[in-house]
């Protein structure tokens, strides 16, 4: 089966050691055959592949039909004994031995259809065997083997875990309840129209293009059933985290790797700063990963200077190409503007990852956790489950987590790794409490202070000067971020983990909620004041950013949950209230032209709205008294309007518009029959 190569994970000896881009092709890089040299691929019995995922889905369909021609055979073994030839003679050698579970010296998907291959010639000349003859054993073992293909991507078609906390459970929920809203009681439909309106707009004018690669396609394939569309559009936002491939090579194989000074030269310097500044109002506000004085003063030196020393690092080569990656794809999130340039950043640093990741265990982690702030925009790079996950175990290998290892620590160099630690588990809460997966690193695990809130210029090898300014310092909002990322952290351990599912005394279950919802509202009593007003497309520099997710952490805690299953009727109100707070705190941002649409607040306004429509539809009161005497008709116009932008970033998007639009117009039709 013709395809394209299997490529290695890291570059051969040969190519290493004389500092060439080697395209590790298996098994013999190009370089090392044009060389009429050696490679060391082929003394490399643990070398593994990558491929693509067009091409994995290829093998995997090819498997499945030599698989059923194997089974046909070896019954024709059983039961056509008259046969002239002799088939255990042609079909010993692949079905006496066992499939490896392992990689050996060749690929897996080399050696599977190497030994398989005879069947399909021996198909052709028998003619008389009916497919009904297919037995136990031998769909197992085709089960087994299209398994072996599936782990070389990470694209696999079986579903992968998502929790409690995730909305998935939540989902289903409300599509139980808005039975209310159907004649006779039966499960709720949505109509195939919504897929066919979205199918003939996608062929007029095609489908928008995410993030400047292409369409969103990952969940094209993954068949919906009737009456569970709210838990697919759910799954395919959370696919936005776990279904891009490993560690692909971002630029042409046929291209020289970029010329550092020529490109930055390139940029005019008005661009460059504000790229600078927006990265360090907005995603250093995130996550202080760089040192932002530092960072200045080297891209302005290489701007100057091309010829510097430091314009040969690695390391720093990713970092500024990286950064202003960062910067392009935030600030489009929020103006929705093309996303070529962030693209073309991100190509210039993925040129310089793999020699950059060997500089050291603290610049690898900061190089992944650069990454992982660059995915939270931006679908293009690795899968962000997987790199947070790496980057825990770097940082807890490394012992970030514990007091011990910063006593022999001079100050500043402690508070920046105290930093990448600490943005290191917001990023985890983030994620793992979307996906509903457990934390990377525990919290009864750090026993590490956080970072001091201070501004980079007060922070001495020796320690810490005191600050004259009235304002806040510039780690004030990342510190109070952190709070809110600790809270949720409790809101996910104990109201959303299947361990709180037993049944507990109902006064310690609502103890819970209160004392959560009470740190709640003292993290949105004491957010830092005045907020910086440099940059008025930041979101988290306004009032109406925290106040979004005040609210949208009240749903978290009071939406159904493994600790409280059922709502009483005030619960429901107040999960009502919050679902449409929260939406108005949205609206306001996008009218303002400082909401963010990226995947984690489509996330986040779709389980706003579920919340709504599930809070409304709960309620045992008569649901026309109920529309009444809420806004929820109005919020849920509000919704779809949020929804409309995101659309032209998420073809999910407008799925989840069109499902809205359903509820809403039998909403609307409860009321005018009233």
């Amino acid at each position: 089966m013709s395809g394209p190569a299997a490529r290695a994970e890291s570059s051969c000896r040969r190519c290493h050691h004389r500092k060439k881009r080697c395209d590790k092709t298996l098994p013999q890089c190009k370089a090392c055959h044009h060389a009429h040299q050696r490679c060391s691929y082929l003394d490399d019995e643990k070398e593994t592949a990558t491929f693509s995922i067009a091409y994995v889905r290829g093998l995997e369909t090819h498997v499945k039909e030599l698989e059923q021609q194997l089974a046909m055979f070896l019954s024709t073994q059983t039961t056509e004994s008259e046969l002239t030839y002799n088939v255990g003679n042609d079909i010993g050698a692949s079905v006496g031995l066992d499939y490896p579970s392992h990689p050996s010296a060749t690929s897996p998907v080399q050696s599977s259809i190497a030994n398989v291959q005879p069947i399909a010639q021996q198909q052709q000349r028998m003619t008389n065997v009916s497919s009904s003859q297919h037995t136990t054993t031998t769909t197992h073992r085709a089960e087994s083997l299209t398994e072996e293909l599936k782990l070389l991507s990470l694209e696999a078609t079986a579903d992968r875990h998502v929790g409690p906390s995730s909305g998935i459970s939540f989902a289903k929920l409300t599509q139980a309840v808005l039975r209310r809203l159907s004649p006779d009681q039966q499960e709720f439909i949505f109509e195939d129209s919504i897929d066919d309106e979205q199918d003939e707009e996608e062929q007029e004018v095609g489908t928008e293009p995410q993030n400047g690669m292409g369409q969103e396609g990952y969940m094209t394939d993954i068949e919906i059933e009737p009456g569970a569309m709210f838990t697919a559009a759910s799954a395919e936002i959370n696919m936005h985290l776990v279904a891009s491939p490993p560690l692909p090579l971002y630029y042409s194989q046929e291209e020289e790797p970029y010329s550092f000074q020529d490109s930055l030269s390139f940029l005019e310097p008005s661009h460059i700063n504000h790229l600078l500044e927006f990265y360090f109002a907005h995603s250093h506000t995130l996550y202080p990963i760089v040192r932002q004085q530092e960072f200045t003063h080297v891209i302005w030196r290489l701007y100057a200077n091309p010829s510097d020393p430091l314009g040969r690092s690695a390391l720093w080569q990713f970092r500024i190409w990286m950064v202003l990656a960062i910067g392009s794809t935030a600030y489009s999130s929020v103006s929705l503007l093309d996303e070529t340039e962030s693209v073309q950043h991100f190509n210039k640093a993925m040129v310089h990852f793999e020699t950059a990741m060997g500089c050291g265990d603290l610049a690898a982690l900061e190089v992944l956790m650069l990454q992982v702030s660059y995915s939270f925009f931006n679908k293009l790079g690795p899968n962000t489950w997987i790199l947070i996950g790496m980057a825990a175990r770097m940082a807890t290998g490394m012992g970030l987590h514990a007091a011990d290892q910063y006593k022999n620590l001079t100050v500043d160099v402690a508070e920046h790794q105290k930093r990448l630690f600490f943005s290191l588990y917001m990023m985890d809460r983030v994620v793992s409490l979307t996906l509903g997966r457990p934390f990377a690193i525990q919290d009864d695990d750090i026993t590490v202070e956080p970072f001091a809130d201070t501004d980079d210029e007060n922070i001495r090898p020796e320690g810490i000067t005191p600050s004259t300014k009235l304002e806040p310092s510039t780690m004030a909002i990342p510190l109070h971020i952190l709070a809110l990322r600790n809270i949720a952290s409790e809101i996910g351990s104990r109201v959303h983990s299947i361990k709180n599912s037993n049944a507990a005394n109902q006064q310690a279950k609502e103890q819970t909620l209160q004392s959560l919802h009470k740190r709640l509202i003292e993290w949105r009593r004491t957010m830092p004041f005045p907020l910086p007003g440099g940059q008025s497309k930041v979101p988290h520099l306004c009032t109406n950013w925290f106040d979004f997710n005040y609210y949208t952490h009240v749903i978290m805690l009071y939406r159904p949950s493994p600790l409280c299953q059922t709502l009483d009727l005030s619960q429901l109100r107040v999960l009502a209230d919050a679902s449409s707070m929260a939406i108005h705190q949205a609206i306001t941002m996008h009218k303002q032209q400082r909401f963010s649409y990226n995947w984690l607040n489509l996330a986040v306004l779709f389980n706003a709205t579920l919340s709504l429509m599930y809070s409304t539809t709960a309620q045992p009161n008569n649901l026309s008294q109920v529309l009444e005497s809420n806004k929820a008709i109005e919020d849920l116009e509000l919704s779809i309007e949020l929804l409309q932008a995101f659309s032209r970033k998420f073809a999910s998007a407008k799925r989840i518009q069109g499902m809205i639009q359903v509820v809403l117009g039998k909403l609307k039709m409860q009321v005018a029959h009233s």
